[in-house]
């Protein structure tokens, strides 16, 4: 792992907080995910579940983390499994954890090797009554790869049928909305890395830098800090500003032209994602400028809303009115549009077309109960935009956002953003 050691109290704590939500008699089990194939004998780079990572910290594929809180054998409340390495492997994949090493990183005490698994967990499941099964669970996605806990549990329902099987993720969600003070601490650092490669980005960019080359420095920056992409970045000039989802970067940045950048680094597996809209020249026309700053005026009051007790639905439909107030002074929209809009999709959502915030943490689109109400300790992007194709340009401004008791906390406040710092850091770089 490129990232400093993480306090194994977070894990520990995480599973216990996961166990006391557990019924009784019950054994929960989690893998990591599996290597996916690339090409060839090839496999793409390793990226641990988060789910598993979370309630371990150990980052490694073939590994297995079993709980059972009220296990009445001494000291099998919490198993870890890992791979066995051996003097080949080492040569052709290097570094393996020892019993040691997941001891120490995870906090569970009671580690065996994948080989010594069959004997060890027969028993534990003979003693349990329900099983938890990891499902990957989101309600705006559902991939056709099937992951190594769908497969566990499949094997463990054929041959364990008279057992009861819950799903674990209902708990997990609950938990992972709320961050705990390391988790916050991670996160921060992935901001901070982020900061410096914007910033590296506004002393790069000029006419005729192709996209590709913007991407490049961004991830220089960050692997020169231990991290990587948190998702794949956009780098989107011209008209890609108004494709929400470009992830092409192959283009060249013209005289005149914006440049939309959604990206954020990923360090010890937690994620930033920060969105800027910036001047290929250095300088915003006036028309650009006037929608920059109706599209940060909608952040910064969206902003004020992300407290406890609010909810998104609610959230969103308000964000919807502010941007509404703002299209009409910008003359994208008018009065009769809104009076003979579509109820299900409002006159702003033309120019507007996506949704304000989502939750940040382990994923860049974070595990969540979509319809649970705000709560102190969660971390949630605030990113508005205005997409005008028929101009040519698009703007979107993103913040990372935490909730608290009091009020919200903008974890990226330090990442330039207004219209007159932004230009003022390009135009230093030319006259450097």
């Amino acid at each position: 792992m490129r990232y400093d050691p993480i306090d194994s109290q977070l894990f520990i704590q995480n599973r216990r907080r996961f166990a006391r939500e557990m019924k009784p008699e019950s054994i929960a089990i989690f893998h990591s995910n599996d290597q996916m194939p690339r090409n060839g004998d090839q496999y793409f780079e390793f990226r641990q579940n988060s789910n598993f990572f979370y309630l371990s910290g150990l980052d490694q594929a073939e590994a297995i983390i079993v709980l059972f809180p009220d296990c009445i054998k001494e000291a099998f409340q919490e198993v870890a499994f890992i791979k066995r390495s051996n003097e080949k492997i080492s040569i052709w994949e290097g570094y393996k954890y020892t019993k040691e090493d997941a001891r120490k990183i995870s906090g569970i005490d009671k580690v065996y090797f994948l080989d010594e698994m069959e004997p060890v967990l027969h028993e534990l499941m003979l003693l349990a009554k329900r099983i938890y099964i990891n499902t990957t669970e989101n309600d705006r996605f559902q991939p056709e790869v099937e992951s190594r806990d769908t497969r566990m549990a499949r094997a463990l329902m054929a041959k364990y049928p008279a057992h009861k099987f819950h799903r674990a993720q209902p708990i997990l969600k609950k938990q992972v909305m709320i961050k705990s003070d390391i988790e916050i601490g991670i996160m921060r650092h992935c901001m901070d890395i982020t900061n410096t490669a914007f910033r590296r980005v506004l002393q790069f960019v000029k006419p005729g830098v192709m996209e590709y080359e913007i991407e490049a420095e961004i991830g220089h920056e960050f692997i020169r800090n231990r991290a990587w992409h948190g998702y794949h970045p956009i780098i989107g000039s011209g008209k890609n500003n108004c494709v929400l989802h470009y992830n092409e970067n192959n283009q060249r940045c013209g005289e005149g032209e914006l440049l939309l950048l959604d990206f954020g680094a990923e360090y010890a597996n937690y994620s930033a994602d920060l969105t800027r809209t910036i001047p290929v020249n250095g300088t915003f026309s006036d028309r650009q400028k006037a929608v920059y700053n109706a599209v940060l005026r909608v952040m910064k009051e969206a902003t004020t809303m992300l407290v406890p007790g609010n909810n998104l639905t609610d959230y969103q439909k308000e964000v919807g009115r502010i941007m509404e107030s703002e299209l009409l002074g910008l003359g994208l929209i008018s009065k009769d549009d809104i009076k003979k809009q579509d109820p299900d999709w409002p006159a702003y959502k033309k120019y507007f077309m996506h949704g304000t915030s989502h939750h940040l943490g382990l994923d860049v689109h974070d595990s969540n109960h979509r319809y649970d109400p705000i709560q102190a300790g969660m971390v949630f992007t605030c990113e508005p935009g205005i997409y005008i194709p028929e101009e040519g340009f698009g703007i979107r401004i993103e913040n990372d956002i935490l909730v608290t008791d009091h009020e919200p906390v903008d974890l990226m406040g330090h990442i330039p953003v207004e219209v007159e710092e932004i230009e003022e850091l390009m135009r230093s770089s030319v006259l450097q």
